[in-house]
């Protein structure tokens, strides 16, 4: 009777550790799975080319992610007001001068090794604390009927010249624009991009949005613009029918309007999930994040793990880009010199 007692007092013990376990492997994840909450990225590149990349990564890895669309400076200005108690993981952006700002308060982690180097130096800032993602163009469209070849502009500096009043168009309101001037600074100097600024004040015609400017263009409207290149293969890819009547210009030769702008992607020091965070800014800047930019529609450049760009972009290095240290992009001055020169 003793012993039936004792066995059936051990088997009781076992079979409780067992539930006992079970319950402990039905609600800790599997070794390397992720945080069920997943990784929060605020974004700030394009809403279709983001989403492209979350939904490889979740496929791949099956990490949950959460995205929270914005503007540039919004999104920056957002993670500085929301300071360590910010949600967001990952930080992405068109332009680098929102993450500069965002480096400048102290608000990015160390980016992994392995990440930093899949991207060339020169699409990445010096610091290193971000990285280059995909990079853009800065291009003049114009309409060959009003501009001849050998008429054209050498340099965007000319633009600010009296012969180019009432010719050109720009979006001085937009990042995107506003990343062009923070290059001119950091290439010229404070003097001479407040002297380019006013002759552009004299000359050139206000539309909200690249797309706006160069439909213009394409309309007759205006004789040209200065806008970044994918809003024209992005048009020529769909029905063409704001970019037919345009053609695009290079400055190259190392002229500030041959600046290619480098988008970027950073982890939030704060982050709960800096592994996952890590994981997800590999991924983008590794092939299959990469390869996304070669065959999607973004027609954005790629800049990591040697993937080339979409075939009907003119090559990188054709462009002669000037050498421009992303980390230096000073957006604050940009926006008062551009305040008091009354584009803004």
């Amino acid at each position: 009777m003793t012993i039936r007692k004792n066995v059936l007092t051990g088997l009781a013990v076992i079979a409780t550790a067992a539930l006992g376990l079970t319950a402990c492997s039905a609600n800790a994840p599997a070794p390397g799975a992720a945080d069920a909450e997943g990784i929060t990225v605020y974004n700030a590149q394009h809403e279709s080319l983001a989403q492209e990349w979350v939904d490889a990564f979740t496929a791949e890895t099956g990490i949950k992610v959460t995205i929270r669309n914005g503007s540039d400076t919004e999104m920056s200005n957002q993670i500085i007001q929301e300071g360590e108690a910010s949600p967001a993981d990952v930080f992405l952006t068109e332009n680098s001068p929102a993450m500069a700002q965002v480096e400048n308060a102290g608000l990015f982690a160390d980016i992994d090794k392995a990440t930093v180097d899949q991207v060339p130096a020169e699409f990445r800032p010096s610091t290193n604390k971000w990285t280059g993602i995909a990079a853009r163009s800065t291009v003049f469209v114009y309409d060959p009927k009003k501009i001849s070849e050998d008429k054209l502009p050498k340099s965007m500096l000319d633009l600010a010249k009296p012969e180019w009043k009432g010719k050109w168009a720009a979006s001085p309101t937009g990042a995107d624009f506003q990343a062009i001037v923070a290059a001119l600074l950091e290439l010229k100097g404070e003097a001479a991009t407040t002297e380019w600024l006013a002759g552009m004040k004299e000359n050139f015609t206000a539309y909200k949005g690249n797309s706006t400017a160069m439909k213009a263009v394409n309309a007759g409207e205006i004789d040209a613009a200065l806008i970044y290149h994918y809003y024209y293969y992005g048009d020529q890819a769909k029905t063409g029918e704001n970019s037919n009547n345009v053609t695009s210009h290079y400055f190259k030769n190392q002229d500030p309007g041959a600046f290619v702008s480098v988008s970027g992607g950073g982890v939030i020091a704060s982050s709960k999930h800096a592994a996952e965070a890590q994981e997800f800014l590999k991924f983008v800047t590794g092939k299959a994040g990469q390869e996304i930019l070669k065959t999607g529609t973004s027609f954005e450049y790629a800049v990591g793990s040697e993937v080339a760009s979409n075939e009907k972009l003119v090559p990188l290095k054709e462009l002669q880009a000037p050498t421009v240290d992303p980390a230096k992009l000073n957006s604050a001055k940009v926006t008062e010199l551009m305040n008091k020169a009354g584009l803004l």
